[in-house]
């Protein structure tokens, strides 16, 4: 009988502390947050390359209203690059949790939630 190992993708905000259970943790955001140093983030890993493309970023500009179209074209940008998508799956397998770090105030509309849900 084989055992498939649980994994698990986290999202949290990247201001948030970093706790023992965050596992490997990956910052999704193509810009450094502002005023965190690279010591205190406690990042594993960073794919900014992941992120929307600055012209998505620029236009969407954190507005709810324009969610349902950033999401539309960033799960269409995240296509296009599936070999940093294959990586975090990589790493999800083998450290079976792993954190998507954003910047963003807004839980619900970021870029971290749309590409948790291509995963």
């Amino acid at each position: 009988m084989s055992v498939k190992w649980l994994t698990v993708i986290k999202i949290k905000r990247i201001y948030e502390p970093a706790a023992n259970d965050d596992g490997f943790r990956i910052l999704v955001d193509r810009l450094w947050p502002r005023g965190l140093s690279k010591e205190n983030a406690k990042v594993d890993l960073w794919l900014k390359d992941i992120a929307p493309s600055n012209d998505l970023r620029k236009s969407f500009c954190h507005d709810p209203k324009k969610w349902e179209t950033f999401k539309s074209k960033y799960l269409k940008e995240l296509g296009a690059n599936k070999e940093l998508l294959s990586k975090i799956k990589q790493i999800e397998k083998e450290k079976r949790i792993v954190t998507l770090l954003y910047s963003a105030k807004d839980k619900e509309h970021n870029n971290a939630v749309v590409l948790s849900t291509a995963l």
